[in-house]
């Protein structure tokens, strides 16, 4: 696997990606589940969006992640045109295996069909305004094995049509995300990976398998950006503001956890080494974590887009840096 400090070989893959990827869910604006839960991050101006993508491209960003999901089709849009004609410059991630409605930006179920997964992805292209997803990935978590053997195998028929070039799974599960490893064109796994929630099974099976580790929170949903004072709250739209089980670091109603805050804070000193800011140094210990990591920190401005992109010129912490970030966390 070839890597240079800025930039990766995604997987088995072939395709040249940055270092950095930058995630798209929180572009996608407000959505709800059936039982109105927010989760989406709150409201967004698209026009800002736009301007954050291309000032991400421009900072030599290559790699973008979004789902079909997110803002119940929003996210892909804005995605799609903000690339317009640098499409070809870029590598395009998308997600599959939610069922949603576009007019009321509602959550409805999620179908892991091989049937559905064709329809899911001929929407994304559409919605896209592109003729190939370049790593699809299925976006239920903890879908039946057997059945995921059966959507690897359909992933496996879009890449011979030229649908997608690769695929994946976005799952914590390494033993899920084994399934989809023995897939001659999946290349990598999405998995949650920051400083705070540390993934060595994951890591270890992309090393083993040749495949990338596409990390998603690594700023640990905003905790690590410094900006998430314990106690106040968050807008209603925002998922955090009544975190589902799955997100820890928040409590319904009085925002940020003060347990998570004082782990941010007892690792601040070593984080903001090297003039990085808070979130700039996050994302410095998943590169020293493991040489085939992809982090995709979220952002909704061109200043959040500008931060995240900085820390390419960085590069990962040092090996004693990182010893002393366990030491620290017990670990």
């Amino acid at each position: 696997m070839e890597t240079t400090e800025t930039t990766r070989t995604l997987g088995n893959s072939g395709m040249r990606i940055s270092a950095l990827g930058f995630g798209c869910w929180a572009v996608g604006g407000e959505w709800q589940g059936t039982d109105g839960q927010p989760l989406g991050w709150g409201k967004v101006d698209d026009e800002e969006s736009v301007r954050a993508i291309r000032r991400a491209l421009d900072l030599g960003v290559t790699f973008f992640d979004t789902a079909d999901t997110y803002g119940a089709g929003h996210s892909e849009r804005v995605l799609g045109r903000a690339l317009g004609k640098r499409r070809d410059d870029v590598v395009v991630a998308t997600k599959w295996g939610n069922v949603f409605d576009e007019d009321t930006r509602t959550l409805t179920g999620s179908d892991d069909s091989p049937a559905y997964a064709r329809r899911a992805l001929t929407a994304s292209l559409r919605r896209l305004g592109t003729d190939h997803v370049d790593l699809y990935q299925l976006h239920l978590s903890d879908a039946d094995p057997v059945r995921a053997a059966e959507l690897r195998d359909a992933c496996e028929e879009f890449v011979s049509e030229g649908l997608i070039r690769a695929y994946a799974w976005s799952t914590d599960d390494p033993e899920r995300a084994a399934v989809f490893a023995a897939g001659e064109h999946c290349a990598a796994v999405q998995h949650r990976l920051n400083v705070l929630q540390d993934a060595p099974e994951m890591l270890a099976l992309c090393e083993r398998a040749g495949l990338a580790g596409i990390n998603r929170s690594p700023l640990a949903m905003g905790l690590l950006t410094g900006g998430r004072p314990a106690g106040r709250p968050l807008a209603a739209g925002d998922i955090r503001s009544n975190p589902p089980a799955w997100l820890p670091g928040f409590t319904a109603g009085t925002g940020a956890d003060p347990e998570w805050l004082g782990r941010v804070d007892a690792l601040k000193e070593v984080l903001t080494s090297g003039g990085r800011t808070l979130a700039q140094g996050a994302l410095a210990w998943i590169w020293a974590r493991s040489p085939r990591t992809v982090p995709i920190p979220g952002f909704r401005t061109v200043r959040q887009a500008e931060e995240n992109a900085g820390a390419m010129d960085r590069g990962p912490l040092t090996a004693g840096q990182s010893a002393e970030i366990d030491r620290i966390l017990g670990r």
